[in-house]
């Protein structure tokens, strides 16, 4: 069964995102994505990101089986009437009568779940071990965006990709007060959401080698770090435990702008 999502997914956070998942329970998600010039006739303002980042984004995550770019002119209470679907997703305070009446008239079930079933952060069991290499990297990721899904869709070409996220005191320890502005679970799922992850964790330990733990159970062969990652006490401990150790040079996808954390934190 086809299930369909339409909107901006500008500044995708997790409430988005846990939607998806519950849309991929029912079947196989197509994403109605607005174009840049949509956006703006419906809401009177450009996207805060653009139609390649958003889409980017949208399609790294693992509960979204294909997009399609809507463009002006559309009306957001209705669906092309070419699409191929038999589910219609919307948020609570999406749901109207002209949707019903839509829904009805087209043989379209519409399914509007309520935000309390979208509560915690359900993580999706892995899938088995490729027998690939093991890539492990670490990191806050805090203000989740595009700079990080290229980073791991790289780590992802090396292996099995595992994301230790730091816990919470830890990323207070390093950063300080402040910080994270979301919870570690949350960022866990943020991270494990990305296709290219084979697992996501929280770290156990402290400092900056707060995965010590997570890598002496999973065994890495690779301990992967951006430059802004590359620490000594990383790279002294990779040495001290025969790990490979490789650092990407941070890049964007291409055609994609550069994005930092600390610029978007609380955009």
């Amino acid at each position: 069964m086809g299930v369909v999502l339409s909107g901006a997914f500008d500044n995708t956070r997790s409430p988005q995102v846990r939607r998806l998942q519950e849309a991929a329970r029912l079947g196989e998600v197509r994403v109605l994505l607005w174009s840049d010039a949509l956006i703006e006739a419906l809401g009177g303002a450009a996207p805060n990101f653009p139609l390649a980042e958003r889409r980017y984004f949208v399609e790294s995550l693992r509960y979204v089986s294909a997009t399609r770019v809507i463009e002006p002119p559309f009306d957001p209470d209705t669906l092309p009437l070419d699409l191929d679907s038999e589910t219609w997703m919307v948020g609570e305070d999406d749901v109207n009568d002209a949707k019903r009446a839509f829904a009805k008239a087209h043989g379209i079930e519409l399914v509007h779940l309520p935000d309390s079933a979208l509560t915690g952060f359900p993580i999706d069991p892995p899938p088995p071990p490729s027998g690939r290499p093991k890539v492990l990297v670490t990191g806050c990721y805090d203000w989740f965006h595009s700079g990080h899904v290229r980073f791991f869709e790289e780590a992802g070409e090396l292996g099995d990709l595992y994301v230790v996220v730091g816990h919470d005191a830890n990323v207070r320890l390093l950063k300080g007060e402040g910080h994270p502005l979301f919870s570690d679970a949350e960022r866990r799922f943020l991270v494990g959401a990305v296709r290219f992850v084979h697992e996501a964790l929280i770290s156990t330990g402290d400092g900056w080698m707060d995965a010590a733990p997570e890598i002496a159970r999973l065994q890495p062969d690779i301990y992967l770090v951006n430059e802004d990652g590359d620490k000594p006490e990383k790279r002294a401990f990779c040495a001290q435990n025969g790990l490979q150790y490789v650092v990407l040079k941070r890049l964007p996808k291409e055609g994609l702008p550069a994005r930092q954390s600390t610029h978007l934190r609380g955009f």
